[in-house]
């Protein structure tokens, strides 16, 4: 009965530790290079690096107050996105975080533990070469030229709108001009518009100074 027993529990942790084996062989690689970049007073952005393993299908990031008193957990499936973007920080306190990859059969362990304490809002974003390589501040860079080309744009369509509207009221003065000047032109009376020719000898003259009478002379 006893050998029994023993070999009862030698087939159960026999299979209890191959299924602990092919749990772990099958977890995903443990994300590195957990930097937080983008401080701000209530915000900040979290970025990470994944060796090279298994499909990775999502992350989880794990963040809460040095002091212990907040906790919060952020997991996001289906993305293969290495970065997130904290929301809702509190200013001038400080936060440890920790990334996890998620797997198709489970998560990975928790990365290294990352410090960082959130800016004063009356802090500045500070302008430095590393900052202006980080990909937010290009995708700023990028949406500011695209909306000065966009009012360019807009600006030399207006200019040309108002050129040729400009154009069509002066053709249209023009025309409206001229058809004034034949309205005029055909409103004027027939008298001063024909002059009757006065020509020498002609019947006008015969008209107006009457004929002289004969005169007969008789010889006595």
């Amino acid at each position: 009965m006893a050998r029994l027993l023993v070999l009862v529990n030698f087939v159960v942790l026999l299979l209890y530790g191959s299924d602990m084996f092919s749990v772990g062989a099958n977890r995903p690689p443990t994300p590195v290079n957990v930097s937080v970049t983008q401080l701000r007073a209530n915000s900040a952005t979290v970025s990470w690096e994944v060796p090279e393993g298994d499909i990775i299908i999502g992350f989880s990031i794990s963040q809460q107050r040095q002091d212990g008193h907040t906790q919060r957990l952020i997991r996001e499936v289906n993305t293969t996105s290495h970065s997130c973007t904290l929301w809702d920080l509190e200013e001038e306190t400080d936060y440890i975080i920790q990334v996890q990859s998620i797997g198709l059969y489970g998560e990975s362990q928790a990365s290294k533990k990352v410090h960082f304490r959130t800016l004063r809002k009356s802090d500045r974003f500070p302008s430095n070469s590393s900052n202006q390589d980080d990909p937010t501040v290009q995708g700023l860079d990028k949406s500011r030229h695209l909306q000065t080309g966009e009012m360019i744009i807009i600006v030399v369509v207006l200019v040309m709108w108002a050129a040729v509207i400009a154009l069509f009221c002066r053709q249209y003065d023009i025309i409206k001009d001229n058809d004034s000047s034949n309205n005029k032109e055909k409103a004027k009376p027939s008298s001063e518009r024909s002059t009757p020719e006065h020509h020498s000898g002609g019947l006008l003259r015969s008209k107006f100074h009457p004929s002289v009478p004969s005169i007969n002379i008789i010889d006595v």
